[in-house]
């Protein structure tokens, strides 16, 4: 049977998970292995690195799309033309 975590471990996890290169490692040996021995905190670090993996993937999208649009804006024969 799982233990429960408490308010401090919770805490705890949040804080260590938004260290940068901490959190991402700490987060995948949690999310590959048994969470330390708490089942929520596997199922938390599986949740997260795919809601990191969402957040990389449409950040990238919107940067390239806006270095696009300032691309072709500043390429435009008279400065921005809206037809």
């Amino acid at each position: 049977m799982d233990n429960k975590m408490t308010l401090g471990q919770w805490v705890l996890t949040l804080l260590v998970s938004n260290i940068p290169c901490v959190g991402f490692v700490l987060l995948i040996i949690w999310a590959a292995g048994d969470g330390g021995g708490y089942s929520a905190r596997k199922n938390f670090s599986v949740a997260y690195l795919i809601f990191m993996i969402i957040m990389y993937v449409i950040s990238f999208l919107l940067s390239t799309f806006t270095s696009i649009g300032a691309y072709m804006m500043g390429n435009a024969p008279y400065g921005l033309i809206f037809f």
